[in-house]
């Protein structure tokens, strides 16, 4: 069976560099390991399962409105593991049945089964002992990562576990351990907080998040402390042993001992490459499974590309199904613009989103700017959601006024980001969002505020006679300074 174009893998990469390929006319065909795992890691295990439990929580324990209604909510030591599962069934069977009505309206063949390389062009799917021969003149490879399993760690899947095992656990614990505080593990970490669980996260690095804004990242943790969260920064772990009573005890580098009933060990994924015998298409992985690829996601083997988590950062379903369309324009030399303001969402609680540059970034590049800030607390639809701790901080060139970076954290932050993503790709100015007009009361007001906020800040160096008025303070300081100093003070 020969196609123009094989997938290797059904998450939201090769999903969307599947439909594209087949729109441009090509025979496509789509390997995925079992039938009931289409849609990947992202449908199964990743982003709609933990998202879809974030929302349950939120729901079971009244969060939003917990200060307002006080003991009306719903009990958080009532809430089960089933509950939180409850809604997962029906959006994971929904989401397939739409993955696989796309994939069959755009004609692209599935395959079932294992898939290991014979030779570059050629990929050999095996199941139940059977085996079929595929052969394409280009691959994408999008078989996308699964946790990292360090042989030291003696995971059981009850008391110690990684995040795929974490959606079947049999109850909520009282305390947990997370090792990690990358995305997944603060995500994990926040949800059962929330839920009343003592968790306590572990990490061998001094900050968290790096790639975000600090000032967002320091009021995520001022809010994961007010739920009663302990974090260890700069601490290694270099063991854990299962204790009698069930419990768990992480040893760590520095010769503490914490006890939980459960651990969570969420300190990185890998690629899921070990099987795909690589080096029969002149691939190799690097030590944590992933592959290299270029800026149109071309690997080491011409005809053969690479998207998705198993490239590495950024790992978001976002970035993925942009790199599947990419990677496919570049195989078929096909025009493709390169979206420049790639978008960040984080589902903790609360959300974290960012688009643009951040404050570190513009400091090193030595770019003036200013802060437009907005608090949720001001504006009237953060009072009616009950969300008194967000906000909003826009980022501008100070001569141009040109939106340079968007950073949210709050109720809703991952969908009011995209008010200035788009200002941003369009080229927008401060004043855009001073001038418009928006519903009320909505989040999206927020930008408004933030934008009075920052552009007074402006205003305030314009005023007639301001160098006047700080020569006059300074000279004034000067002779209190001499009057003291002669001591006729």
């Amino acid at each position: 069976m020969r196609y123009d174009m094989l997938v290797i893998g059904s998450g939201p990469a090769g999903q969307r560099g599947a439909i594209a390929a087949a729109k441009l006319g090509k025979r496509v065909a789509l390997i995925e390991r079992r039938p009931e795992n289409l849609g990947g890691v992202c449908l199964h295990t990743g982003t709609i399962p933990s998202k879809t439990m974030r929302e349950a929580i939120l729901y079971l324990s009244g969060y939003k409105h917990r200060e307002v209604y006080k003991d009306r909510y719903v009990q958080k030591r009532k809430i089960t593991m089933d509950d939180l599962r409850r809604k997962l069934d029906q959006v994971v069977s929904r989401e397939m049945q739409v993955i696989q009505e796309y994939l069959d309206r755009n004609q692209v063949d599935l395959f079932a089964g294992e898939a290991q390389f014979v030779d570059p062009h050629t990929v050999q799917v095996l199941r139940d002992g059977h085996t079929e021969r595929v052969s394409a003149d280009k691959i994408l490879v999008a078989c996308g990562t699964k946790p990292a399993r360090p042989s030291y760690i003696p995971f059981d899947g009850r008391t110690i576990f990684d995040s795929d095992e974490l959606l079947r656990l049999d109850q909520i614990p009282r305390s947990m351990i997370v090792i990690g505080a990358g995305v997944i593990g603060i995500e994990y970490g926040l949800m059962f907080a929330t839920l009343g669980v003592e968790v306590t996260v572990v990490d061998g690095r001094e900050r968290l998040l790096d790639f975000c804004d600090r000032e967002i990242v320091e009021a995520l943790m001022f809010h994961a402390r007010a739920l009663g969260m302990v974090f260890r920064l700069g601490e290694d772990v270099v063991g854990i042993d299962r204790l009698r009573k069930g419990l768990a005890a992480v040893r760590l580098e520095s010769g503490k001992r914490l006890i939980a009933e459960t651990a969570l060990f969420a300190a990185g994924r890998v690629g899921d490459t070990l099987s795909l015998n690589l080096p029969a298409a002149g691939l190799k992985s690097d030590d944590r499974g992933r592959l290299w690829c270029d800026e149109k996601h071309r690997t080491w083997v011409p005809h053969i590309f690479g998207v998705g988590d198993v490239i590495g950062f950024p790992s978001l379903a976002s970035a993925s199904m942009e790199q599947g369309r990419r990677a496919v324009c570049a195989m078929f030399d096909r025009p493709y613009v390169a979206y420049q303001n790639l978008p960040y969402g984080l589902y903790t609680i609360p959300e974290i989103s960012m688009v643009g540059k951040t404050e570190q970034q513009l400091t090193a590049e030595r770019v003036p700017y200013e802060i437009g800030v907005a608090k949720f607390r001001e504006i009237a639809r953060g009072q009616i959601s009950g969300d008194e701790n967000g906000l909003l901080k826009l980022l501008f060139h100070r001569e141009t006024k040109q939106v340079l970076g968007v950073h949210c954290i709050g109720d809703t932050a991952t969908e009011i980001i995209h008010i200035g993503q788009a200002v941003m790709a369009l080229g927008g100015t401060m004043e855009y969002f001073r001038d418009t007009v928006f519903n009320y009361p909505t989040m999206a007001e927020a930008f408004k505020v933030a934008a009075f906020n920052g552009l007074n800040k402006l205003d305030l160096e314009m005023l007639p006679g301001s160098e006047d008025a700080e020569t006059d303070m300074l000279s004034s300081i000067d002779e209190l300074t001499e009057l003291c100093a002669a001591g006729t003070m």
